[in-house]
Protein backbone atom coordinates (compact mmCIF):
# COMPACT_ATOMS: atom_id res chain seq x y z
CA UNK A 1 0.00 0.00 0.00
CA UNK A 2 2.87 2.42 0.54
CA UNK A 3 4.63 1.53 -2.61
CA UNK A 4 1.23 2.03 -4.58
CA UNK A 5 1.03 5.53 -2.74
CA UNK A 6 4.13 6.59 -3.57
CA UNK A 7 3.84 5.70 -7.29
CA UNK A 8 0.19 7.75 -7.32
CA UNK A 9 2.12 10.63 -5.85
CA UNK A 10 4.60 10.48 -7.89
CA UNK A 11 2.19 10.30 -10.63
CA UNK A 12 0.64 13.22 -9.52
CA UNK A 13 3.37 15.55 -9.51
CA UNK A 14 5.01 15.07 -5.64
CA UNK A 15 8.52 14.70 -4.76
CA UNK A 16 8.71 11.69 -2.43
CA UNK A 17 11.09 9.92 0.06
CA UNK A 18 10.58 6.40 0.19
CA UNK A 19 12.09 5.55 4.01
CA UNK A 20 12.00 1.59 4.54
CA UNK A 21 14.45 -1.27 6.15
CA UNK A 22 13.74 -3.02 2.46
CA UNK A 23 16.95 -0.97 0.44
CA UNK A 24 16.40 -3.52 -2.75
CA UNK A 25 12.73 -2.67 -2.79
CA UNK A 26 13.02 0.81 -2.12
CA UNK A 27 15.67 1.49 -4.65
CA UNK A 28 14.25 -0.36 -7.33
CA UNK A 29 11.01 1.66 -7.13
CA UNK A 30 13.06 5.11 -6.94
CA UNK A 31 14.76 3.80 -10.23
CA UNK A 32 11.51 3.08 -11.19
CA UNK A 33 9.55 6.07 -10.72
CA UNK A 34 12.29 8.83 -10.74
CA UNK A 35 11.71 12.50 -8.53
CA UNK A 36 12.25 9.95 -5.09
CA UNK A 37 15.23 9.34 -3.15
CA UNK A 38 15.25 6.17 -0.72
CA UNK A 39 16.40 6.52 3.02
CA UNK A 40 16.73 3.10 4.57
CA UNK A 41 15.29 3.60 7.75
CA UNK A 42 14.06 1.39 11.04
CA UNK A 43 10.88 3.36 12.64
CA UNK A 44 12.14 1.85 15.94
CA UNK A 45 14.97 3.77 16.09
CA UNK A 46 14.34 7.95 16.64
CA UNK A 47 17.82 8.50 15.22
CA UNK A 48 16.78 6.18 11.92
CA UNK A 49 13.51 8.20 11.11
CA UNK A 50 15.41 11.13 12.04
CA UNK A 51 18.45 11.04 9.59
CA UNK A 52 15.79 10.00 6.74
CA UNK A 53 14.02 12.75 7.43
CA UNK A 54 16.96 15.27 7.63
CA UNK A 55 17.76 13.45 3.67
CA UNK A 56 14.42 14.41 2.79
CA UNK A 57 14.43 17.79 3.71
CA UNK A 58 17.98 18.26 1.91
CA UNK A 59 16.96 16.71 -1.00
CA UNK A 60 13.72 18.53 -1.47
CA UNK A 61 13.96 21.57 0.72
CA UNK A 62 10.67 20.89 2.92
CA UNK A 63 7.95 18.26 3.76
CA UNK A 64 4.24 18.85 3.26
CA UNK A 65 3.20 15.27 3.50
CA UNK A 66 4.09 11.93 5.94
CA UNK A 67 2.08 8.43 5.03
CA UNK A 68 2.94 6.26 7.68
CA UNK A 69 2.48 2.53 6.11
CA UNK A 70 5.05 0.52 8.34
CA UNK A 71 3.81 -2.63 10.03
CA UNK A 72 4.05 -6.21 11.18
CA UNK A 73 1.52 -8.53 12.60
CA UNK A 74 3.20 -10.81 14.83
CA UNK A 75 0.09 -12.96 15.75
CA UNK A 76 0.18 -14.61 18.63
CA UNK A 77 -2.65 -16.16 21.45
CA UNK A 78 -2.07 -14.71 24.96
CA UNK A 79 -2.28 -18.42 25.96
CA UNK A 80 -1.55 -21.60 23.75
CA UNK A 81 0.10 -24.92 23.45
CA UNK A 82 3.42 -23.54 22.81
CA UNK A 83 2.74 -21.43 26.13
CA UNK A 84 2.00 -17.53 26.81
CA UNK A 85 2.66 -14.83 24.50
CA UNK A 86 6.57 -13.69 24.59
CA UNK A 87 6.01 -10.25 26.33
CA UNK A 88 9.04 -9.51 23.75
CA UNK A 89 7.01 -10.21 21.09
CA UNK A 90 3.82 -8.20 22.35
CA UNK A 91 6.19 -5.07 22.51
CA UNK A 92 7.70 -5.36 19.12
CA UNK A 93 4.35 -4.95 18.14
CA UNK A 94 3.76 -2.02 19.56
CA UNK A 95 7.25 -0.27 18.72
CA UNK A 96 6.73 -1.21 14.91
CA UNK A 97 2.92 0.05 14.52
CA UNK A 98 2.77 2.38 17.32
CA UNK A 99 6.11 4.14 18.64
CA UNK A 100 7.05 3.77 15.07
CA UNK A 101 4.15 5.45 14.03
CA UNK A 102 4.05 8.43 16.60
CA UNK A 103 8.10 8.93 16.04
CA UNK A 104 7.43 9.58 12.36
CA UNK A 105 4.43 11.76 13.10
CA UNK A 106 6.34 13.91 15.77
CA UNK A 107 9.91 14.56 13.72
CA UNK A 108 7.45 15.26 10.37
CA UNK A 109 5.71 17.58 12.60
CA UNK A 110 8.33 19.47 13.57
CA UNK A 111 9.74 20.33 9.74
CA UNK A 112 6.27 21.09 8.67
CA UNK A 113 6.07 23.95 11.43
CA UNK A 114 8.19 25.73 8.95
CA UNK A 115 6.14 25.58 6.10
CA UNK A 116 4.33 28.69 4.42
CA UNK A 117 0.96 27.93 4.70
CA UNK A 118 -2.07 27.99 1.96
CA UNK A 119 -5.24 29.85 2.47
CA UNK A 120 -6.64 27.76 4.96
CA UNK A 121 -3.44 28.59 7.26
CA UNK A 122 -2.53 24.64 6.12
CA UNK A 123 0.84 23.51 6.68
CA UNK A 124 1.11 19.80 6.08
CA UNK A 125 -0.90 16.79 6.32
CA UNK A 126 0.14 13.34 7.94
CA UNK A 127 -1.89 9.77 7.43
CA UNK A 128 -1.93 6.66 9.33
CA UNK A 129 -2.36 3.84 8.49
CA UNK A 130 -4.78 1.32 11.33
CA UNK A 131 -6.60 -1.94 10.18
CA UNK A 132 -10.14 -3.04 10.70
CA UNK A 133 -8.54 -4.95 13.43
CA UNK A 134 -8.41 -2.00 15.67
CA UNK A 135 -11.88 -2.33 16.38
CA UNK A 136 -12.81 -6.10 15.68
CA UNK A 137 -9.51 -7.99 16.38
CA UNK A 138 -9.43 -11.52 15.93
CA UNK A 139 -7.96 -14.45 18.00
CA UNK A 140 -4.41 -14.14 18.12
CA UNK A 141 -4.42 -10.47 17.28
CA UNK A 142 -3.92 -9.04 20.71
CA UNK A 143 -0.70 -7.23 19.86
CA UNK A 144 -1.89 -6.03 16.20
CA UNK A 145 -5.38 -4.98 17.28
CA UNK A 146 -3.75 -3.18 20.49
CA UNK A 147 -0.85 -1.53 17.71
CA UNK A 148 -3.42 -0.04 15.68
CA UNK A 149 -6.06 0.89 17.95
CA UNK A 150 -3.47 3.06 19.48
CA UNK A 151 -3.02 4.63 16.16
CA UNK A 152 -7.15 5.28 15.96
CA UNK A 153 -7.19 6.30 19.53
CA UNK A 154 -4.60 8.91 19.13
CA UNK A 155 -5.60 10.37 15.78
CA UNK A 156 -7.91 12.75 17.31
CA UNK A 157 -5.93 14.54 20.15
CA UNK A 158 -3.00 14.84 18.02
CA UNK A 159 -5.46 16.80 15.21
CA UNK A 160 -6.96 19.11 17.78
CA UNK A 161 -3.04 19.60 19.06
CA UNK A 162 -1.60 20.34 15.72
CA UNK A 163 -4.95 22.55 14.65
CA UNK A 164 -2.38 24.92 16.16
CA UNK A 165 -0.03 24.47 13.65
CA UNK A 166 -2.00 24.31 10.75
CA UNK A 167 -1.29 19.83 10.64
CA UNK A 168 -3.95 17.48 9.32
CA UNK A 169 -3.88 14.27 10.59
CA UNK A 170 -5.94 10.82 9.28
CA UNK A 171 -6.41 7.52 9.69
CA UNK A 172 -7.10 5.09 7.27
CA UNK A 173 -7.84 1.62 8.23
CA UNK A 174 -7.90 -0.87 5.70
CA UNK A 175 -9.81 -3.93 5.71
CA UNK A 176 -8.49 -7.19 3.52
CA UNK A 177 -5.95 -5.92 0.72
CA UNK A 178 -4.08 -7.71 -1.24
CA UNK A 179 -0.41 -7.19 0.16
CA UNK A 180 2.48 -9.22 1.18
CA UNK A 181 1.26 -9.93 4.77
CA UNK A 182 -1.95 -11.81 2.86
CA UNK A 183 0.50 -13.01 0.54
CA UNK A 184 1.80 -16.18 2.28
CA UNK A 185 -1.70 -17.55 2.89
CA UNK A 186 -2.64 -20.28 0.52
CA UNK A 187 -5.89 -20.05 -2.02
CA UNK A 188 -8.09 -21.50 0.27
CA UNK A 189 -7.24 -19.65 2.65
CA UNK A 190 -7.71 -16.45 0.75
CA UNK A 191 -10.58 -17.89 -0.82
CA UNK A 192 -11.97 -18.15 3.14
CA UNK A 193 -10.88 -14.57 3.66
CA UNK A 194 -13.20 -13.27 0.74
CA UNK A 195 -16.49 -14.59 1.41
CA UNK A 196 -15.99 -12.65 4.42
CA UNK A 197 -16.48 -9.65 2.51
CA UNK A 198 -20.09 -7.86 1.68
CA UNK A 199 -19.03 -5.75 -1.37
CA UNK A 200 -17.38 -5.96 -2.88
CA UNK A 201 -16.64 -9.63 -2.62
CA UNK A 202 -13.04 -9.29 -3.18
CA UNK A 203 -9.51 -8.35 -2.50
CA UNK A 204 -8.89 -4.51 -1.39
CA UNK A 205 -6.12 -3.59 -4.24
CA UNK A 206 -2.98 -1.02 -3.28
CA UNK A 207 -4.25 1.55 -5.82
CA UNK A 208 -7.31 1.91 -3.87
CA UNK A 209 -5.60 2.81 -0.76
CA UNK A 210 -3.69 5.18 -2.91
CA UNK A 211 -6.37 7.19 -4.32
CA UNK A 212 -7.68 7.49 -0.75
CA UNK A 213 -4.31 8.72 0.61
CA UNK A 214 -4.54 11.22 -3.00
CA UNK A 215 -8.12 12.30 -1.62
CA UNK A 216 -6.85 12.95 2.23
CA UNK A 217 -4.40 15.10 1.04
CA UNK A 218 -6.49 17.10 -1.29
CA UNK A 219 -9.28 17.46 0.61
CA UNK A 220 -8.84 20.06 3.20
CA UNK A 221 -11.90 18.83 5.58
CA UNK A 222 -10.34 15.25 6.12
CA UNK A 223 -8.98 15.93 9.85
CA UNK A 224 -9.30 13.07 13.17
CA UNK A 225 -10.67 11.10 11.71
CA UNK A 226 -10.21 7.90 10.35
CA UNK A 227 -11.74 6.09 7.84
CA UNK A 228 -12.87 2.57 7.48
CA UNK A 229 -11.73 1.20 3.56
CA UNK A 230 -12.87 -1.92 4.17
CA UNK A 231 -15.93 -2.96 1.82
CA UNK A 232 -18.76 -3.36 5.25
CA UNK A 233 -16.18 -5.95 6.71
CA UNK A 234 -16.81 -6.59 10.37
CA UNK A 235 -14.25 -9.47 11.05
CA UNK A 236 -15.28 -12.32 12.74
CA UNK A 237 -13.70 -14.11 16.37
CA UNK A 238 -11.46 -16.41 13.76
Amino acid sequence: MGEASVRQLVKDGAKVAIMDVDEVSGNRIVSEIGNSIFCKTDVTDEKSVQAAIAKAMEAFGAIHFALNCAGIIGSAKIISKKGSIPIELFTKVLQVNLVGTLTVIKNAAEKMLANTPNADGEKGVIINTASVAAFEGQIGQAAYSASKGGIVAMTLPIAREFADYGIRIVTIAPGLFETPMLGSLSEKALESLVQMVPFPKRLGRPSEYARTVKHIIENPLFNGSTIRLDQAIRMGAR
